[in-house]
């Protein structure tokens, strides 16, 4: 490998390109007709366009760097509609880009992805509308985790065993918050986004904007520092989002640093992460209660459509309408089904068969209680004739006489109950006849 040209060599070198005109091809203005008048310019060595100026640095680079090997880490990648894929090639405090033409991009067994080592072959090559010297790849191989990725799956496996990314401590966000707050760069694309979708969807809610640099060395701590602001604030926020818009692996790294995942985590407000790069994904994305692919999402994550709000109510409102209208038909229709009844027509006649009832139960009530002193005046009177026959009455009537001893009225049957001079009092069919023994006979 050749390396680059310097001092007499070099001045050497581009005093000949520009004598020659060397354009994009290669090929010289020598061998293009010229006119007498292009010629003179030529012999007077005028001005360059930006065009020749890009050639000559495109014909230098390919004349002294030929082919060459490079290792270095994947950065951020963007694929076209043609196939191509555009990266950038990193080391600890370098960059470079890189294509890798459709052709080549399909003869690939692994899928490129940031943060990923990488071998290439390639040439360097100059892309003239822009201005910018880009690596061709021509074959790559992988070569393992990059130091950043290494980084972030070693802080990932700590934090992931300490529970910090568990669902269970995910909180839901309100549906129709007031105070928003948004730790930031207020100078950046993703407040402005933000504002856009939130003016749009939501507008009578009041956004706090909390500064904080989103990149670069101090990123981590001042992103920490807003979010533990944005706590105490007074009257309290109802979400905090913490974001940026998108960038490399490196520009989005402050997101990935323990300081503010711990802030997050430790935040008393709902946190929504709006880190704005879709392909990977940060700890501070894992950390948040909701993770929002951009800023723009966010908005359209934590506050309501309006127009769908409207639109929500005016069906409701209607469904309302209907359903009370059905009812009141319902309720029409009865009222109209209970009026024509002849009570309601006649309501004097409400009372006439019940009144008729009731008399003909006092009629058979009275009857009822008839039949029966009957029957009981009869049964008594059977009950008393019998008894009447029975009674020992009848027996003193035809002679006969009951004696008991006084003073106990003990019943006398046998002689030896009484002594001579003892009062006895014997009772017949008419009365009593009171008397004392003066002789006891016994049979």
């Amino acid at each position: 490998m050749t390396g680059f040209l310097w001092g007499d060599e070099a001045d050497e070198f581009f005093a000949e390109a520009k004598r020659k005109r060397i354009d994009l091809e290669g090929n010289t203005s020598e061998s293009r007709p010229r006119s007498s008048k292009g010629a003179a310019k030529d012999r007077e060595t005028g001005p360059l366009s930006v065009t020749e100026l890009n050639a000559w640095i495109k014909a230098a680079l390919e004349h002294s760097i030929p082919s060459f090997a490079l290792i270095g880490e994947v950065g951020s990648i963007t694929k076209s509609g043609a196939g191509h894929l555009y990266l950038t090639l990193k080391d600890a405090s370098n960059q470079i880009s890189a294509v890798i033409w459709r052709s080549t991009w399909e003869r690939c067994r692994f899928d490129i992805r940031e943060g990923m080592s990488v071998l290439c072959t390639g040439k360097l090559d100059v892309y003239g509308p822009r201005g910018s010297y880009q690596i061709v790849v021509q074959k790559i191989e992988p070569q393992g985790l990059g130091p950043l990725q290494i980084a972030f799956r070693k802080l990932y496996a700590k934090l992931e065993a300490e529970g910090l990314f568990l669902s269970e401590r995910k909180r839901a966000l309100p549906k129709f918050p007031s105070r928003i707050g948004f730790v930031t760069s207020p100078h950046g694309a993703a407040i402005h986004d933000f504002l856009e979708v939130l003016r749009r969807r939501w507008p009578q809610t009041n956004v706090l904007v909390i500064p904080a640099k989103v990149q670069g060395e101090g990123a981590a701590a001042e992103i920490a520092q807003g979010i533990e602001r944005a706590g105490r604030i007074t009257p309290p926020l109802d979400i905090l989002i913490v974001g940026r818009g998108g960038g490399s692996i490196e520009d989005l790294w402050a997101f990935n640093e323990e300081l503010v995942v711990r802030a997050v985590v430790a935040s008393p407000i709902p946190v929504v992460s709006a880190v704005g790069h879709e392909i990977d994904v940060t700890l501070c994305d894992l950390a948040a209660d909701v993770r929002a692919l951009t800023p723009s999402e966010a908005a359209e994550r934590v506050v309501p459509n309006r127009d769908e709000i409207a639109e929500t109510i005016i069906s409701l409102q209607s469904r309302l309408a209907m359903v009370m209208n059905h009812r009141v038909r319902e309720l029409d229709t009865r009222l109209k089904g209970l009026a024509s009844r002849p009570v309601l027509n006649n309501p004097e006649r409400l009372f006439d068969t019940p009144t008729q009832q009731l008399d003909e139960l006092e009629r058979m009530a009275g009857d009822a209680v008839g039949r029966s002193m009957d029957h009981r005046r009869h049964t008594f009177e059977k009950m008393a004739s019998r008894l009447d026959s029975m009674s020992p009455l009848k027996t003193l009537a035809r002679g006969y006489s009951l004696t008991t001893l006084e003073p106990n009225g003990q019943l006398i049957t046998d002689t030896s109950q009484v002594d001579i001079g003892s009062i006895i009092r014997s009772r017949v069919g008419t009365g009593e006849i009171r008397s004392q023994v003066v002789t006891v006979i016994p049979e």
